[in-house]
Formats: C-alpha cells, sequence, structure tokens
C-alpha cells in the first residue's frame, strides 16, 4: 500500500510512493518518530531525472526483504533535492566531507537529532568491485546503533561541528570587485580550456553557461580577442555534439567524454534556460547562423517539451526511456532509448540512399558511439544539402516521436522558471518572436499568482498547487532577473514592481552580515548550518544571482541602495570568484556588468531606434522604451552610466558609436 509519500507534490516521491519502505517526507515527525522509537534516520535524497537513483530505487527500494529491514531498524527519509536544496547541500558537503566525493542518489546515516555519522552516494545491492552491498551497509550501522552508540552519537556531532567551521572558513574577507581580479579569472579560464574539444578540462563535461557569459561580457567589455575564442569554440563544437539533440533541440546535462559525444541523456530546465541566452547573445555578437539555429531550436524544446498547462516549465525530462522487454510484458529503464540510432534504423526510416547518407552526417557507424552498437547523432560533417538535412531530420524526429519516451518532472521550480522567462523573453525581442515574450509572460503570471505567497516565494508547484518548500535565495534571484528581463521587454511597470518585491525579501531576511547572502532565511528552518554557497551548480549561485538582480534593478530604477547592495554582494563572492573562477562565472558576468556601469539606455519615441539599440553587446546594458528610466526624457536614445547620461542619439550611427554596436546581425527582424 501507499506510504507516507502519496500526498506529495514532488514527482521523485510519488515514484517512491508505493516502495515497501515506510518512507517519511523531510519534517520534524520523522525525527520525532526516530527518537521515540530511538533508531536512526536513513536520509536518501536524488531527483525524478536522475538515472541511478533509479538504479538503486529498484534494487533496493522496491525489495521486499530490504525494505523489511529498513522499516524495522530506520526512520527513512525521502528528499527531493530539488524542492529542498538547503537540506541536499549541507548533507551533501557531509557526504564529500567523509568519502572525497559526491552525487546522487546520495546516502546518509543521521541521529535522530540530524547529525550525521555515516554518508555516501549509491550501494548495490550485492558486493561488487570492493564495494559492500547496501544490505551489508544497513547491517553495520544497526549493529554500531546498538553496540557501540556513544562512538556513534559523538561522531555524529564531531562531524556536524566540523562541516559547519569549514563552511564558515570558506566565506573569506569580501573584496572589491576590479578589472584585474576579472582578467585574471578568464587567464585561469584559459589554462583550462580544451582548443581542440572547445570547453574546460576533461571528461565528464557539462556546459559551462555562466562562464560562457562571462567571457562574452569580458570580450565586450575589453575586445579580448581569446575570450571570444573560446566562447565560439565551445559553442560550436557542443551544438555539434551529441550533448544538443540534433533532431529537436535542447541540450542533455553532461557529456560522459572530452569531445560532447555521449551525453547522460536528461535534459534540465535550468541549462537549456541558460544555454538558450548564451546561443541568442553569442548570435547577437557575431551573427553566427548556427548559434541563431540553436536558439530558435533550444526555444522550440522548451515551449515544446518543457511547458505546462499551467504556463510554467517544467524541470526536467528523465535520462531513462522504459523499454518494453517483450510484446505484453513490462518493460525496462534503458538510458538514452529514446534517443540512439544504429545505420539499419537510419535505413529503416529513411531507405538506403538517405540512411547511408545521414549515417556519414550525424556520425552513426556499425560500431556505435554509445552501447549495443548504437550511436549518438551528432554532425560529424556539414550536410552538403541543406533541404535534404531538412527533409531527413524531419522524417527521423517523426520516427523518434513514435518511441517510447521518457518521463518528464513536471514540477515546476520558481528558480529555473526565472531562468527561462529572461530567456525567452530576450530572445523574443530579438528574433522578433512574440509568442516566446507571451510564454514568459505566462510563465511570469503562474509564479507570481501560485508561488508568491503572503509575501514569500514557495520554492515549487504542480498542476497549478503550491508546495510547502519555501523558497531559497537563488529563487528569489533568478525571478527577480526574470522579472526585470520581462519589464525591459514589454514596459510592464507590474514586472519591475513585483522584481523590487522580491529584492525587498531577500534583502530583509537573507542578508549575511558582511553584505553578502544566505541561502536561507532567516526564519527558515534550522539545519546543521544555514547554507551559504558561493559557488554556482549548473545553475548560477544565489548569492551571484541576487547580486546580478539587484545591480539590474538598480540600472532601472536609480536606486543608489540597490547598486550598494549590489556592490556588497558582489564584494563577498570576490574570496570564490578568486580562488576559482570557474565554479563562479555569473559572479564574473555580475561583475563585468559592474564595472561596465552597467550602460542605461532609453529608447524614447523613436521605434526605428529600438532594434538597433537592443543589439548592444555592453555587459548587462538595460534597455527600455518605459518605466522610471525613461519617464520624462525628449525623443532620442538615452544612454546612460552611473546615472550620467550622454547627449541623446538621435541617429542610427550615433547608437551604434554610443553602445558599441559593431554587428548588425542578418536574420534579426528588428532593425
Amino acid at each position: 500500500m501507499p506510504n507516507r509519500l502519496v500526498d506529495q507534490t514532488s514527482p521523485y516521491l510519488l515514484q517512491h510512493a508505493d516502495n515497501p519502505v515506510d518512507w517519511w517526507p523531510w519534517g520534524a515527525d520523522a525525527f520525532t518518530e526516530a527518537t521515540g522509537r530511538d533508531v536512526p534516520v536513513l536520509l536518501s535524497v536524488g531527483y525524478a531525472s536522475c538515472h541511478w537513483c533509479h538504479v538503486m530505487a529498484h534494487e533496493s527500494f522496491e525489495d521486499a526483504t530490504t525494505a523489511a529491514f529498513m522499516n524495522e531498524h530506520f526512520v527513512n527519509i525521502k528528499v527531493d533535492r530539488e524542492e529542498r536544496p538547503d537540506v541536499d547541500a549541507v548533507y551533501m558537503d557531509v557526504t564529500v566531507a567523509l568519502t572525497g566525493h559526491g552525487g546522487w542518489p546520495m546516502t546518509v546515516f543521521l541521529t535522530p537529532a540530524g547529525e550525521p555519522f555515516y554518508a555516501g552516494t549509491y550501494f548495490p545491492p550485492a558486493p561488487r568491485a570492493g564495494m559492500g552491498s547496501f544490505r551489508q551497509l544497513l547491517e553495520a550501522v544497526t549493529s554500531a546503533w546498538r553496540t557501540r552508540r556513544d562512538e556513534v552519537t559523538a561522531s555524529g556531532a564531531g562531524i556536524a561541528r566540523q562541516v559547519a567551521a569549514a563552511a564558515d572558513a570558506a566565506v573569506g574577507p569580501p573584496a572589491p570587485f576590479t578589472a584585474r581580479l576579472l582578467d585574471a579569472a578568464v587567464e585561469q579560464a584559459g589554462r583550462t580550456f580544451d582548443p581542440v574539444n572547445g570547453g574546460f578540462g576533461t571528461a565528464p563535461k557539462f556546459p559551462p553557461s555562466a562562464l560562457l557569459e562571462m567571457l562574452l561580457r569580458h570580450w565586450a567589455g575589453t575586445g579580448d580577442a581569446a575570450s571570444l575564442r573560446m566562447i565560439t569554440a565551445t559553442c560550436e563544437r557542443m551544438a555539434r555534439g551529441g550533448i544538443y539533440d540534433q533532431l529537436a533541440g535542447g541540450f542533455a546535462r553532461y557529456s560522459v567524454d572530452a569531445t560532447w559525444t555521449v551525453p547522460h541523456f536528461e535534459k534540465m530546465l535550468y541549462d537549456n534556460a541558460q544555454l538558450l541566452r548564451v546561443y541568442l547573445h553569442l548570435w547577437r555578437a557575431t551573427g553566427s547562423a548556427l548559434a541563431e539555429r540553436v536558439t530558435r531550436e533550444t526555444a522550440a524544446f522548451l515551449l515544446g517539451e518543457l511547458r505546462t498547462p499551467e504556463g510554467g516549465f517544467a524541470s526536467a525530462l528523465d535520462a531513462d526511456t522504459t523499454v518494453a522487454t517483450a510484446p505484453g510484458a513490462g518493460g525496462h529503464a534503458a538510458e538514452g532509448a529514446t534517443y540512439v540510432w544504429t545505420p539499419a534504423e537510419l535505413v529503416d526510416v529513411l531507405g538506403q540512399d538517405d540512411g547511408a547518407w545521414a549515417a556519414g552526417v550525424f556520425g552513426v557507424t556499425a560500431a556505435g558511439t554509445f552501447e549495443h552498437g548504437a550511436s549518438v547523432l551528432a554532425l560529424a560533417t556539414d550536410a552538403d544539402d541543406p533541404a535534404r538535412f531538412t527533409r531527413v531530420r524531419a522524417r527521423l524526429a517523426a520516427a523518434r516521436a513514435r518511441r517510447p519516451q521518457p518521463a518528464r518532472d513536471d514540477k515546476v521550480v520558481a528558480a529555473w522558471n526565472g531562468l527561462a522567462i529572461a530567456a525567452l523573453a530576450e530572445a523574443g525581442v530579438l528574433l522578433a518572436e512574440p509568442g516566446w515574450v507571451t510564454a514568459a509572460v505566462e510563465a511570469a503570471t503562474l509564479l507570481l499568482d501560485v508561488h508568491w505567497v503572503a509575501g514569500r516565494l514557495r520554492r515549487t508547484s504542480r498542476h497549478g498547487r503550491v508546495g510547502t518548500n519555501a523558497g531559497v535565495l537563488e529563487d528569489y534571484g533568478d525571478v527577480a532577473e526574470g522579472l526585470l528581463v520581462l519589464h525591459q521587454v514589454t514596459g510592464d511597470d507590474r514586472w519591475l514592481a513585483a522584481a523590487g518585491d522580491l529584492l525587498g525579501v531577500a534583502c530583509a531576511h537573507f542578508v549575511a552580515a558582511d553584505g553578502g547572502f544566505h541561502d536561507t532565511a532567516d526564519d527558515a528552518e534550522r539545519l546543521l548550518r544555514r547554507p551559504r554557497d558561493s559557488a554556482d551548480s549548473p545553475a548560477p549561485s544565489g548569492q551571484a544571482a541576487i547580486a546580478g538582480a539587484l545591480l539590474t534593478y538598480a540600472a532601472l530604477t536609480a536606486s543608489r541602495d540597490h547598486r550598494e547592495a549590489a556592490e556588497r554582494a558582489l564584494a563577498a563572492l570576490v574570496p570564490m570568484f578568486g580562488r576559482n573562477a570557474s565554479f563562479a562565472g555569473w559572479a564574473g558576468a555580475v561583475g563585468a556588468a559592474f564595472l561596465a556601469g552597467p550602460a542605461e539606455v532609453a529608447v524614447v519615441d523613436r521605434p526605428d531606434l529600438e532594434g538597433l539599440a537592443r543589439l548592444t553587446t555592453a555587459p548587462g546594458a538595460v534597455v527600455v522604451t518605459s518605466g522610471p528610466l525613461a519617464h520624462g526624457r525628449a525623443a532620442g536614445v538615452h544612454v546612460c552610466r552611473g546615472f550620467v547620461c550622454e547627449r541623446p542619439a538621435t541617429t542610427a550611427e550615433a547608437v551604434r558609436d554610443q553602445l558599441g554596436v559593431k554587428v548588425l546581425p542578418v536574420s534579426s527582424r528588428n532593425v
């Protein structure tokens, strides 16, 4: 029968609602139960599109014997890391400290007081390659709890103290963000840049979205050719690789190899929202036809595959597809089964001539690039016949649509929807796609109507029903960013006002003593420590996101208070940025905008110059046709920095000169 997860809104938790494990959601009741029963807590953390989470669930959590042992000896708590990033962050620090690595599923054993005494990630059902089985681990922990209780509890308390102390020590003293610091960060990125395959470092490779935006802004501000080379090479290699869906658009979460050929197949909203904006900005800067195509196809993916009936955007598509083992029989989860092809399958769909031609274009070989002789489609060579290429892609996409499809995690996460709102709104106005702007407006409306509850932001919703988990700092920063872009695109002041409300809550309840920000509010649930992470995950860190939103709001409203708050937040990010800028790319992007002003552009009663003004690559520039920045100004294009304005531009030449518009992308419909 269903367990306590049956009423949750998280698709990940609902995946486990029929497990024989008596799962509890995270909360005080579970820890009270553990205290009353005098047993430890088994904390299992994952997310819906996680391949190895599914594997461990099938191997262990669906096994009746294993579940019976878990139920007898533990209180078992299941957490969706995407709903509770604070819980995930705190216990991931523990896992990394104890094992030297992290990942999901994360498995942590806690005292009833929530103090961790043992941690790991995936555990197999039987001993494997030097790794004990999950059942052996459960028995060992149970034995230690019974026979060495004092040692276990002392260890848990000690680990909790050490993790909290290490987190405090990692913060570092604030320092001014300078041009020299940004230059050094670009040099640091250059040392890890892969000139052959693009990207940074070696396998596995994750799309470095925030770092690419930093490099774009650095190039725009300085003209540094090396920055532009790293951007263009990385974007081209990713767009040609298997990490990019060559038939329908959209990027997978990461590549398991250095060449971007074989992805880990889940597709995340946060990746695609950020990459849509990166490729849009690359098109704006260079006029690249490839960048424009990827922008359009990624927008189509968001709207076609991730949009929910309520107008928001779902979190992810799964890595796995359920494939039938035999007609009428049940299925099994197969990673990437929707997406991979053999030469014979291409011929079956396209015929001999087109099938052989497509195999050459997409790098599909008899040996295969993936598993069992199948290949991930990559753009191995440029198509010599564009019309044939378009026709072949359409036929393959139609055939693929008839295959079993991956599951969708349809919860709406506020922060990631904020990223999508910003990307679609900006892309819609630059590429003359009003439908994208409309989609951004509808997503923003959902967030304000459903997620904004009693003056606070909630983290998630599903099917229009808001979740109970409080928004964290990234939710406030990313949603504010999206609303501020929407204000610039639509001229509607309600988005500016709502962004101001979000930033007001952040400054009242999340700010730290040094001017930086905590990831949770001052009245949030108390954990082992109050999370404060300066490093980007695949999405911008909450601190960098809020710094960027504060800076943009200041530019739009001439608010010195918000600019000073942005400057303090940016200063608090400098220690992390100086240590490893590759993990603080959005801080660098915000810093580049801060150093550049950013430019404050008001286009007043000159619709003929609006499109040209929006093509500026000035780092972090804001461009509006109405609102506080435009109020009371004469006709023309007004370019200001630091609240000091140049003479209004009234010709295209003057606009290009003042805003540094060097490229007029040929596909722009606004110029």
